[in-house]
This record gives C-alpha cells, sequence and structure tokens, in this order.
C-alpha cells in the first residue's frame, strides 16, 4: 500500500469539486457534527448532481456516544447547556472546550444529567455542535448509544448509497455490532478511537476484520489521554492491532500559518510512516479553507515522493 490522504469536506463548501476530482486525496470525510437532518437532505443532492465529477470515495462520519452540545441557554453569568446524551460523572469538575484550549468548572447536572450549569464558563462562546470534554474518570454515557437525530443521518445516507463510513468514539465491541445494524453488514467502517475506554478496546477486545479499520483520532484522542506524553505510545498500539490504521488530527497545521510547513511536521510525518501508517487524514481547520488544504495536500505530495516505492503485494 501507498501511502493515503483524506480529507473533510462538505459539498456545499466552494472548492469541494476542486477536490472531490483531486487524484491525490484517497477519500473525503462528511463531518455531520455542526450539521441537522435538513442540512444533510441539501448536501445529499448535491452528492447526487455531482456523482459524474466525482472521483475521491466519499465516507460519512457518524457520532456516537461523544457529548456534544445541542442546546446553549442563555445566561448572564454562567455558562448553562443541554447535551445529546444524558451523563453521570463527579461535580466539581473540569469541563475542556475547543480543542483543550479552553475550560470551566462544572458545577452541577440537571434533567436527569442531560444539562449541565457551570460556575462561570470559559473563555471562548460556545455553540450548538461542538464537543467537550469531561475527563474525570467518573463519567458514565447514558441512554442509547445513537440519538434519534443520528439514526436518522444513518438511513438517508444508507438510502443514498454510502457504504463506507467513520463511527466515533468507539470504546466497545457492541459500538460496532449496533452501527452495522443500522448501516449494514457490508458496510466498511473506520473506528475513530478518542478515548482511554477506545484504548483498552484496542487493547484487550479488538479484532481485525476486513471491513474494519482503526482509526488514530489525535483531535480528541490526545485531548482524552490522560497522559499526553503517551500519546507517542498509543499511536503504537493502534498500528501494531491494524497494520491498515489511519492516523488523522493534527497533521501538517503550521500551514495554517505559513505556506511552507514546519520542520516538525515533516519529521512527524515520517515517524509516522516510519512505525507504520500508511493512511493519514488531514484535520477539519486545514480544510475549511481551499488555500490552506490546497497548500496541505501539495505538502503531502512532496513528502510523499520521498518515500521509497512500495513494495508490490
Amino acid at each position: 500500500m501507498g501511502v493515503e490522504l483524506l480529507s473533510t469536506l462538505w459539498p456545499s463548501f466552494p472548492h469541494y469539486e476542486r477536490f472531490v476530482q483531486d487524484s491525490r486525496l484517497s477519500g473525503i470525510r462528511l463531518n455531520s457534527a455542526m450539521m441537522s437532518n435538513p442540512e444533510l437532505d441539501n448536501e445529499l443532492k448535491v452528492i447526487e448532481k455531482q456523482k459524474g465529477i466525482q472521483k475521491v470515495p466519499l465516507y460519512f462520519d457518524v457520532k456516537a456516544r461523544q457529548p456534544r452540545v445541542i442546546e446553549v441557554i442563555p445566561n448572564d453569568d454562567h455558562l448553562d447547556l443541554r447535551l445529546n446524551h444524558a451523563i453521570v460523572v463527579r461535580t466539581p469538575s473540569v469541563v475542556i472546550f475547543k480543542g483543550g484550549v479552553d475550560s470551566a468548572v462544572l458545577d452541577h447536572l440537571e434533567e436527569g444529567g442531560q444539562r449541565l450549569v457551570f460556575r462561570g464558563g470559559p473563555h471562548y462562546k460556545v455553540k450548538a455542535g461542538e464537543s467537550l470534554y469531561l475527563r474525570d474518570h467518573s463519567l458514565r454515557i447514558l441512554g442509547d448509544l445513537f440519538t434519534p437525530e443520528e439514526k436518522l443521518k444513518i438511513e438517508k445516507c444508507r438510502n443514498a448509497g454510502f457504504k463506507q463510513w467513520f463511527l466515533s468514539y468507539v470504546e466497545e465491541e457492541n459500538d460496532v455490532d449496533q452501527f452495522l445494524e443500522l448501516a449494514g453488514k457490508d458496510s466498511e467502517v473506520w473506528l475513530k478511537i478518542e478515548s482511554m475506554r477506545g484504548l483498552s478496546y484496542v487493547e484487550s477486545t479488538f479484532k481485525k476484520r476486513d471491513n474494519l479499520v482503526l482509526v488514530a483520532a489525535r483531535g480528541d484522542l490526545y485531548v482524552e489521554i490522560d497522559k499526553p506524553h503517551h500519546i507517542a505510545q498509543a499511536l503504537r498500539l493502534i498500528i501494531g492491532k491494524d497494520p491498515q490504521a489511519c492516523v488523522a488530527s493534527r497533521i501538517l497545521l503550521s500551514v495554517v500559518e505559513s505556506p511552507v510547513p514546519s520542520c516538525a511536521d515533516f519529521l512527524e510525518l515520517q515517524w509516522l510512516y516510519d512505525v507504520g501508517y500508511r493512511r493519514m487524514m488531514l484535520c477539519d481547520e486545514l480544510c475549511l479553507r481551499g488555500e490552506l488544504l490546497g497548500t496541505a495536500v501539495s505538502a503531502f505530495g512532496a513528502f510523499r515522493e520521498t518515500l521509497p516505492d512500495p513494495t508490490p503485494c
């Protein structure tokens, strides 16, 4: 296998048509976290119209147990919000926002654990659709794995012909089984490992199958992991359990600030390659703007040219 690169886009992006035809990409992930079902309907219509030009396979990212904000309740002096899932967690406890750069103290839970009331709030504004991180080991996610809204998205994408998927926050074998019942047993599912429980699942339970691919989803995993300096150990674990695994996010981020990637970015790509990764995916931030994505894809292509030719199967 050569080195594959994936990105995250939506058909409504002005640069989507350019990259859905770009042979340097091996896949495009559709991330529905901030998208409602009516908005998804419109995106699927665009996909149907553009089938004639589409050359890059599409993957739909399904949200499972990850806590996500569905509503922010207005208050003058503190953050008050509702989640997609009810939770149980020890309070007070620190909650992390914005991929690890912001935080606030959770004071207590209401409405059976679905409403979170904070002491004050984080520095940046919190919006519906965003994820948050409750790293206290007492955390438990309650209720069904998939919300009714998410089940409807799965049904719509399955009816639209999707067979390739990402599944977020996988933590046990039953997550995979439940999803395959909804999406179809003939689906190819990329299992995003984003938590300590997810790493435990990989280490003790995961069995490689032809239709399952592990994903080291570092955007969330690096925040969720107990000891950040153990991230390299976690990446080795995942590729050790699945030689076809993908490593995602926190790749080539220096191009946000400069058209020339940093030395550290190129060396990280080489390290990921050396430990065995042959599939890599850019984070959402790089993919939101066409010029940034173009720079990152070109830089990755230049890195790819420095690698030895893949050994024929």
